[in-house]
């Protein structure tokens, strides 16, 4: 990042807003790569990790492209596609070894304390699913990423992969599955708050209960960043720091912060907010019998997120196991947001995006409605339908985090889309940056960060390379430099 002369040094040379797993992630990165830069964070909350990174908000996936059928889309002419697979792999590939790297520095704690090895498994019933796994698996299985993935679709393997699955599941309908033992849960609650820890100890500022209400760009291409402190001792009066770099990390609230940036990149974006709920089961006789995250099919017209999955969670060691995701709707884009929080976002730049995805996604629309008023009954139905000897006095309802998917404009039209993925979003001056969307987010931090190092500092990203690819074998190789994501594309 090339900076402008300016009239007096800024306060930091990089301001962190959100104290979630993307913030806490490029703070590490960053300490690793320049250890004298001044930084700071912001997180409006009490304590990092409580909206979307805390564990209970989350499946704790860590999304490898192993069981995600979404990653793996059949095309027209029956053939499989498997590039986003590679590139999903990849990325949580660069994540595995950069938590490997603070590890065996000893500024993270053991893997075991956030990551746990858990097969991810995925199940399909019905003859034509059941041929388009065993598709699939031939395909993914001939690249060398996913040459241990297993399938079968016979009822005894299946029942010792995941005996939950095929107890009590009678007729003839055919089933399969696949399996890849060396899946991980990850309890990204656990990460982000040893990563924080890190940094604190390391002399970066970690400030909880300050939310940043503004950003306004200086003539001279530094920020001016206005703070209120949320303390209920706190003085009235808001603060204003400077910095070099802002990076806004704050899952729901950065396309609202990006707005008042007035940065034009963040023109056509919207945000359409979901929220959801798991049904959880603490009861040790089924805890114990199932060890995977098994991933099904999503039904016809829903969109991905409502990939329905039974997944052991391991949160501060103590195993669980959670099913949905149950999809419903609200206006906050934040779980301790306000109701305002979506038509606070509605700007004359973007209401014809919207609109437009309004108009094209009456399937969602339509699946919404429908998950809304389900009864619990008619929800349980569909953990039955994976687990048929489920019992309601063995579950209950938790509410999940609040994500915010992406919308903007389409290519070469006025008319908007609706994305799935994460987007950075970075000004051309390379000053800020923000990541919207959600899945599969936390997994693939590590390589959204590192593909905001390579665009918002391509003069020092030329002296960083050597120190990224010691901490990152991976990140060097010809197959992952292809698979790489790229700034404003989905990760």
């Amino acid at each position: 990042m090339a900076y402008a002369k300016t009239t007096g040094e800024p306060d930091f040379d990089v301001v962190l807003i959100g104290g979630g797993i993307m913030s806490v992630t490029l703070g590490a990165l960053l300490h690793q790569l320049e250890p004298n830069w001044k930084i700071r964070l912001y997180e409006r909350l009490s304590d990092v990790a409580l909206e979307s990174s805390n564990p209970w908000n989350n499946a704790g996936t860590g999304h490898a492209a192993l069981c995600e059928l979404n990653y793996t889309p059949e095309m027209a002419d029956g053939s499989i596609n498997i590039a986003k697979a590679v590139s999903i792999n990849d990325q949580y590939q660069l994540s595995r070894e950069f938590w490997d790297h603070l590890v065996a520095q000893g500024n993270l704690d053991a893997e075991g304390t956030f990551l746990s090895e858990t097969p991810h498994m995925t199940f399909v019933s019905g003859e034509e699913n059941v041929d388009y796994l065993r598709r699939r698996w031939e395909k993914l299985r001939a690249n060398s990423r996913f040459e241990n993935l297993e399938f079968s679709s016979n009822p005894e393997v299946i029942s010792k992969w995941a005996p939950l699955l095929t107890q009590e599941r009678f007729g003839d309908e055919p089933i399969a599955a696949t399996r890849a033992a060396g899946g991980t849960d990850v309890n990204f609650g656990r990460l982000t708050v040893n990563l924080a820890s890190h940094l604190k100890d390391s002399g970066v500022d970690i400030l909880t209960g300050r939310q940043v209400s503004n950003l306004k760009q200086r003539k001279d291409g530094i920020w001016n960043v206005t703070v209120r402190d949320k303390r209920w001792n706190a003085p009235r009066k808001a603060e204003k720091v400077s910095a070099r770099f802002v990076f806004v990390g704050a899952g729901g609230g950065a396309l609202p912060l990006l707005q008042k940036s007035g940065i034009p990149e963040i023109k056509g974006y919207g945000g359409f907010p979901i929220s959801g709920q798991f049904m959880r089961t603490t009861n040790p006789e089924i805890v114990a019998q199932h060890n995977a995250k098994v991933y099904g099919k999503a039904s016809v017209g829903s969109p991905p997120m409502s990939v329905p999955h039974l997944d052991t969670r391991v949160v501060d060691g103590e195993t669980s196991l959670l099913f949905g995701p149950y999809a419903g709707f609200s206006t906050k884009f934040l779980k301790s947001g306000s109701l305002l929080d979506l038509f606070g976002t509605i700007k004359p730049n973007n209401i014809l995006t919207m609109l437009s995805v309004a108009k094209d996604n009456w399937d969602l629309t339509r699946y919404l409605i429908t998950e809304v008023t389900k009864s619990d009954l008619r929800k349980f139905r569909s953990l039955k339908e994976f687990m048929p000897t489920a019992d309601p006095k063995d579950w209950e309802f938790i509410t999940a985090g609040q994500r915010v998917q992406v919308m903007k404009t389409k290519p070469g039209s006025r008319g908007g889309m609706l994305e799935f993925g994460t987007e950075l979003v970075s000004s051309a001056d390379g000053t800020i940056a923000g990541l919207l969307g959600a899945s599969p987010g936390a997994s693939t931090a590590v390589a959204a960060m590192v593909s905001l190092l390579e665009k918002c500092f391509p003069d020092e990203f030329l002296l960083w390379e050597n120190d990224l690819n010691r901490m990152m074998p991976s990140l060097g190789t010809p197959d992952l430099v292809a698979s790489a994501p790229k700034t404003r594309e989905e990760f």
